[in-house]
């Protein structure tokens, strides 16, 4: 959580109970599985109170920057639902934009991961998103790690986050490999 700026204790939720909600509640809304969930959910964190991201972005709950955002305590529920919101977002960009209906489940858990975090301006036009849209999967993989800046500056919580991306990424069929 370093890099969270304004933040007190009080304000940190659980990762494992959004997870949680998410899984019983709105699992026919996403396709994004539990271990795409939990690498999304693990590397933003969770705070039910409005803070700055690392890239001075106003956010709550899990990384959610997009909506209006009230400067109150949100409740799981509602922190729950703007996170599926936002996954709908991330899924739709990489559906539209790589075909990600026809992506192996952890090639596209890993692709929905970093288009959360980045962006889907981005990533549509990435060498990523290019060797995806080719079926070269290995190489889209291995594009993950080359994403570790906000800001320009290199930041660790990236690494380790694309780290666990390309790690998931490279566990698809072997009939889909290159």
């Amino acid at each position: 959580m370093k890099g969270i700026t304004k933040i007190t204790t009080s304000a940190i939720c659980s990762v494992a109970a959004i997870i949680g909600i998410v899984v019983s509640d709105y699992s026919d809304e996403i396709r994004t599985s539990k271990e795409g969930l939990e690498i999304i959910g693990n590397a933003e964190a969770c705070m039910n109170e409005p803070y700055y991201c690392p890239a001075n972005i106003l956010t709550i709950g899990i990384g959610s920057t997009t909506g209006k955002i009230d400067k109150r305590k949100y409740s799981d529920d509602e922190i729950a639902l703007r996170w599926v919101n936002d996954i709908k977002i991330a899924e739709d960009c990489v559906n539209r934009f790589v075909n990600g209906f026809h992506l192996p489940q952890p090639v596209f858990d890993a692709t929905v991961s970093i288009t959360f975090n980045v962006g889907c301006s981005k990533m549509r036009v990435s060498t990523m998103y290019s060797y995806l849209n080719s079926g070269n999967y290995r190489k889209a993989c291995q594009e993950l790690p080359r994403w570790n800046k906000a800001n320009g500056k290199v930041l660790d919580g990236l690494i380790i986050r694309r780290k666990k991306e390309e790690k998931l990424c490279l566990t698809y069929d072997s009939k889909f490999k290159q």
